[in-house]
C-alpha cells in the first residue's frame, strides 16, 4: 500500500484503500456515456504464443466500459493474421486488429514515405503511432489507455485505475502515467529505471544545473512504464520517437504541450512483472544496452531543444557523475532489498551501472555526430495537412482487413 506523499511537480494518485474493482468499473460505465473509452494493445505475433496475452484477454473480456479495443499486430504473415483474428475473437467488445505487415497498411506506409512522413524504424513506437492514427480515424473514443501485452501479473483493475483520471468528467487531466513497484521472483527488477534514469537525471542536474524539464521527468515514479492514458485530442499533436525512447518521448511531449496540473501519475498495480530484456553487454544494438542508449539520446535531444549546449567534455563529466551516483543507488537498493528479505546481486547491479555509464557516453557521441538526426515520427496534425484524407485510408484499410479475414 502506498503513502499519500506528493513529490515533484505533477499530481500522484495513490492506492490508499484497495477500492473494490466493482466500484471503479461502475463509475467508469457512467463516465463512458459522456467520454467513450478505448484501449490500445501493441503486440508482436510471438506474444500470441506466450503465457501472458491469453489471460490478459480473458480479463479484458469482462471490462464493461470499453467502446473499442485496438490491437497493433507486428511481425505477422497472412496465415498468422488470420489466426490472430480468431485469437482475439474472444473479446466481446468492438475490436479491430491493425495488420501492420499486411499489404493494405504497407501501401499506406508507402504513401506516407512518398511524402517523407513514414516511420523509418519498425518497433513498438511505429506500432503505437499507427494505432493512434486508427483511433483518430474511427472516432469511437474520447479517452484511451495503452498497456503492453506481456504482463504476466495482469488484473483488469490496472486498466480501470489507469484510465480513470482521464475519463472522469470532473478531472482536468489530459495525460496519466501508470506506476508500480517492480518486485517479482523475490528480487528487485526495473534496472533501466532504477539504475539508469534516476541517477542520470540527478547527474544531469549536478552537471548542468537546475532545469524545469529535468525536475518534471524526476517527478515520475516509474518513467519507463509502458502504461499510460490520455484524452484523444492529445494524439493530434503528439510527436513520439520510434526507438526505445518511446516512454521518455511521450512524457517529454506532455511537458512541451501541457501545464503540469494537466498531468498525473497513478498507482496501478501492487505486483507487476513482464518480459525482461537481457543486458546484452556485448551487443549495443540489443536488449537493455540498446534501450539505455536510446533513452539517454531522447533526454539529450530534448535538453538541446531547450538551449542546452553539449560537447564531448560535458558527456565525459556526465559519465563520471552518473557512475558515482549510480553506485550510491546500488548501496541504497541493497539496503531496501535486505530489509524486505529480497535477493540482491550486487555484482550484477554494478555491472549494469558500468554498462549504462558506457552507453551514456555512446549516446552523447552519437548525438554530437548526428546533428541532423530526426528520430521522431510526425504528429498526426502534420500528416493530415499533407494527406487530408489519410484517416479515410487508414480506416478503410483496417476495416477491409478485418472484414476479409472474418469470413475465413
Amino acid at each position: 500500500m502506498g503513502d499519500f506523499y506528493q513529490n515533484g511537480v505533477i499530481t500522484t494518485l495513490h492506492n490508499l484503500t484497495q477500492r473494490p474493482l466493482e466500484d471503479l468499473e461502475a463509475e467508469l460505465v457512467r463516465f463512458s456515456k459522456r467520454r467513450p473509452m478505448s484501449v490500445v494493445l501493441p503486440s508482436l505475433f510471438s506474444e500470441l504464443e506466450g503465457p501472458a496475452l491469453g489471460p490478459i484477454l480473458d480479463d479484458l473480456a469482462k471490462v464493461p466500459y470499453l467502446s473499442e479495443i485496438v490491437i497493433g499486430l507486428d511481425r505477422a504473415d497472412e496465415k498468422q493474421f488470420a489466426y490472430a483474428k480468431e485469437y482475439f475473437g474472444r473479446l466481446p467488445q468492438h475490436h479491430r486488429i491493425l495488420w501492420n505487415d499486411g499489404p493494405r497498411l504497407r501501401a499506406i506506409d508507402q504513401m506516407l514515405a512518398d511524402k517523407g512522413l513514414a516511420p523509418v524504424e519498425p518497433g513498438k513506437g511505429r506500432n503505437v503511432w499507427f494505432c493512434y492514427g486508427y483511433i483518430l480515424a474511427s472516432g469511437r473514443a474520447k479517452a484511451i489507455a495503452l498497456h503492453d501485452c506481456d504482463i504476466v501479473t495482469y488484473k483488469r483493475d490496472l486498466l480501470a485505475r489507469l484510465i480513470y483520471p482521464v475519463a472522469h468528467p470532473g478531472f482536468n487531466y489530459r495525460f496519466c502515467k501508470g506506476y508500480y513497484s517492480r518486485v517479482a521472483q523475490n528480487k528487485l527488477n526495473g534496472r533501466a529505471c532504477r539504475l539508469l534514469v534516476t541517477p542520470l537525471l540527478r547527474s544531469l542536474q549536478q552537471v548542468l544545473g537546475y532545469s524545469e524539464y529535468l525536475e518534471f521527468l524526476a517527478s515520475f515514479r516509474y518513467s519507463l512504464a509502458g502504461e499510460f492514458a490520455m484524452r484523444v485530442d492529445v494524439l493530434n499533436d503528439l510527436r513520439i520517437p520510434s526507438d526505445w525512447g518511446l516512454e521518455i518521448g511521450v512524457i517529454s511531449e506532455m511537458y512541451r504541450n501541457y501545464a503540469n496540473n494537466r498531468i498525473c501519475q497513478v498507482d496501478i498495480a501492487d505486483i507487476y512483472d513482464h518480459k525482461h530484456q537481457d543486458m546484452s553487454a556485448g551487443n549495443p544494438k540489443a536488449g537493455l544496452s540498446r534501450m539505455s542508449t536510446d533513452i539517454a539520446k531522447a533526454i539529450f535531444r530534448k535538453l538541446a531543444t531547450q538551449g542546452t549546449v553539449f560537447n564531448l567534455e560535458t558527456f565525459r563529466t556526465l559519465k563520471a557523475a552518473y557512475y558515482r551516483i549510480a553506485l550510491d543507488f546500488v548501496e541504497t537498493y541493497n539496503s531496501d532489498a535486505l530489509i524486505n528479505g529480497l535477493n540482491f546481486d550486487r555484482h550484477a547491479e554494478e555491472q549494469a551501472a558500468e554498462l549504462f555509464a558506457e552507453n551514456i557516453m555512446r549516446a552523447g557521441e552519437h548525438f554530437l555526430n548526428n546533428p541532423m538526426e530526426t528520430p521522431f515520427m510526425p504528429s498526426w496534425n502534420r500528416v493530415l495537412s499533407a494527406i487530408p484524407d489519410i484517416f479515410d485510408h487508414i480506416y478503410e484499410a483496417v476495416e477491409a482487413d478485418n472484414r476479409e479475414f472474418a469470413d475465413q
